[in-house]
């Protein structure tokens, strides 16, 4: 292979570097109120653009990266072809329409431009249903032209497919995809290769610990690790199983690094970059500080042989499973973030719903839709420590979620039934009895898997039956019963 960097088209009008420059570290390096040379820091993206990574990937959280992209784009970036991903992650809670348009206008201001190439949106709580309002606004900013491309980010399976299947135009989903967690390489690949999405994968390098650096060396102490990528990724290795079976992959990822010529770093992006549903993988850059452009074009210059892939594959397979799907270190524990929590993120999380005490000491949850109102019950009622959720449709103020698949109607329904849970201080684990309807007999096992993926664990008594459902666009209906469990 030669040392040219690879490109690939992630959307029509849209071919990126097949290794996108992570600007996650400008946050870090700006942390406990540091200062960077903004100007400084743009013109050392110029060296990036040169050998061919011409594509960066931001967000309106990494400190001043989204500014530093824009004085490049102003003071550097003409004659030149540059790609620039960013993303919006709005605080938990309620968005309106005029939120939405604002945060897209602040990124378009910051790295000035009147067109985002691709903006990726991430949301903390899919029980709350403002992560689809936003979704359908941020649409209507694509069909008018502030957007070219949407892309999520730490979007799991189940949640990427409501999205799909209600007619949100995704064409890419940021995730966590490494030798340390391969959560992205099974049912996500399966439906992003269906629907034809692709995976930007970050982590490959585990913030620097799949290095030759971290080979053959005792186990850090937390105050050791010099940035928050090491601190998180020190998490996914205790969550894999501990620094010994790491150290055993890494003697691995070593061997095959020395057969080839090339680093460790080299070899773990390599074997990501080449998963199918791969479009590209991000590695960071503390731009002005230190680079790796000369080791990362040689991910281009070599390719792993048939018995290099059975040995990592060996090593990888002794690894526990990260658990959950794509994402979910950010929405339930164990949190595998920098800091183990979720306190530097944001500061509550909002109910999803609104809440009444009624006069004979009963909570009530209403989800908003008009049904609710015209037929004279709520979402949800709580009698002491029992919980009793209506049957609840794929619907969504006025819109129909999911459209004609049943699987996506189902998930999003088990959501609203989360989020009637939350309103009234449940969680789906107390779920202890459910009861699922199907319009059509047809959709039984796509539905009994998709109750299957979301109850994993927590096994409820259930029924499910065919059912004439009110409203044609309505293959599924659910209802549930919950128990608190007391102090």
């Amino acid at each position: 292979m030669s040392g040219e960097v690879e490109r690939c088209e992630l959307a029509p009008g849209l071919t990126i570097s097949r290794v996108l420059t992570g600007l996650w570290q400008i946050a870090d390096m700006e942390r406990d109120g540091r200062e960077l040379d903004l100007d400084a820091a743009a013109a050392a993206m110029g060296p990036y653009v040169d050998a061919g990574f011409t594509t960066f990937d931001m967000a309106d959280h990494y400190g001043s990266a989204e500014d530093i992209a824009g004085l490049f784009r102003r003071q550097h970036a003409a004659g030149r072809a540059v790609q620039m991903a960013t993303k919006w992650v709005p605080k938990p809670g309620p968005v309106t329409r005029e939120e939405v348009r604002a945060g897209v206008q602040r990124s378009l201001d910051r790295m000035q431009t009147d067109r985002l190439d691709l903006l990726q949106f991430h949301a903390w709580n899919y029980a709350h249903p403002s992560w689809l309002d936003c979704l359908a606004w941020l649409q209507e900013l694509k069909e008018q032209g502030l957007i070219s491309h949407l892309g999520l980010t730490n979007f799991d399976t189940a949640h990427l497919r409501i999205a799909l299947h209600s007619g949100i135009e995704i064409v890419s989903n940021q995730v966590s995809f490494s030798l340390l967690d391969q959560r992205a390489g099974k049912d996500m690949a399966d439906l992003c290769l269906k629907h034809g999405v692709k995976l930007l994968a970050y982590g490959t390098v585990a913030g620097g610990l799949l290095t030759e650096r971290w080979l053959g060396k005792p186990e850090p102490d937390w105050g050791d690790l010099e940035t928050w990528s090491q601190a998180k990724y020190r998490r996914f290795i205790d969550a894999a199983g501990g620094w010994d079976l790491f150290q055993d992959l890494l003697q691995v990822v070593g061997g095959v690094a020395r057969a080839n010529g090339v680093s460790m770093a080299n070899v773990a992006s390599r074997t990501i970059l080449d998963q199918p549903a791969v479009a590209g993988v991000i590695i960071g850059a503390r731009l002005g500080k230190s680079e790796h452009i000369r080791d990362n074009l040689r991910l281009f210059e070599f390719s792993l042989d048939e018995g290099s892939r059975l040995a990592i594959e060996q090593a990888r397979s002794r690894l526990r499973p990260i658990p959950g799907d794509c994402g979910d270190e950010y929405r339930k524990p164990p949190y595998l973030t920098a800091s183990g929590d979720l306190s530097h993120h944001f500061e509550s999380m909002p109910r999803p719903y609104a809440v009444q005490v009624g006069p004979d000491g009963r909570i009530r949850a209403w989800s908003g839709t008009p049904w609710e109102e015209m037929a004279g019950y709520c979402r949800a009622v709580r009698c002491g420590e029992r919980i009793l959720v209506s049957g609840t449709t794929a619907t969504h103020r006025a819109r129909a979620i999911g459209g004609t698949d049943a699987a996506a109607q189902l998930h999003f329904v088990i959501d609203k039934i989360e989020g009637a849970l939350q309103s009234l201080g449940s969680r789906l684990e107390d779920v202890v009895r459910t009861r699922v309807y199907v319009q059509n007999l047809s959709d039984w096992e796509a539905v009994a898997r998709a109750h299957g993926t979301r109850f994993r664990g927590i096994f409820p008594a259930n029924t499910l039956v065919q059912a004439h459902l009110i409203g044609d666009e309505n293959l599924v209906e659910m209802e549930a019963e919950a128990v608190v469990p007391g102090p």
